[in-house]
């Protein structure tokens, strides 16, 4: 049995659509939901999915090892960012090898870095009048979105798109992939 724990800062809907994925899987629980901010909403999510959450603050994440004491207690083998945005410290990349991915909504090296995250980057892309943008799914590494690329999905850009079109387009593109590569990751 592989234990994921996921990682989010927000709503928490991919977070949602993953355990969803992996509810009626033998060989994947996910076991652990942490979260950066108490009124985060995707603790609200956990609760209801039955998952136990656990916050934490950026301080004690960048200053201490409460994130990884918590993920050795709870006998984690993989990690998931999920809209989580602080940058993951040295200690925790080394603690899990190429066993923390997380998923970025362009077509990386494009777009990516700090400061560069949902809305964001759907409002660069369009300023930019690109033709089309997609998701990232990468390992992690101590630097914001420069970890080795697992999979890439696009999505064409319309002439009269806007951000939120193209977030909704992105949204899409991440609940069908996101759970399935994570899948093929891992089993």
């Amino acid at each position: 049995m592989t234990r994921i724990a996921i990682f989010a800062s927000g709503s928490g809907s991919n977070a949602e659509n993953i355990a969803d994925y992996f509810k009626d899987n033998t060989e994947v629980e996910i076991a652990l939901i942490l979260a950066n901010k108490p009124d985060a909403y995707v603790l609200e999510r956990a609760k209801k999915l039955g998952i136990p959450s656990f916050v934490f603050s950026g301080k004690e994440f960048r200053t201490s090892e409460i994130v990884l004491d918590k993920l050795r207690e709870e006998k984690i083998d993989f990690v998931v960012l999920a809209g989580f945005m602080l940058l993951v410290p040295k200690y925790l990349v080394e603690a899990f090898p190429n066993k923390i991915v997380n998923i970025h909504p362009a077509l990386l090296p494009n777009y990516g870095g700090k400061g560069m995250y949902g809305d964001n980057v759907h409002q660069a892309v369009i300023a930019n009048k690109e033709s089309k943008s997609g998701i990232s799914i990468h390992y992690v590494n101590e630097r914001y979105d420069e970890g080795n690329i697992i999979y890439q999905a696009e999505t064409l850009i319309e002439p009269n798109d806007t951000a939120d079109d193209l977030a909704t387009k992105i949204h899409a593109l991440e609940y069908k992939h996101f759970p399935r590569v994570i899948g093929e990751v891992i089993l």
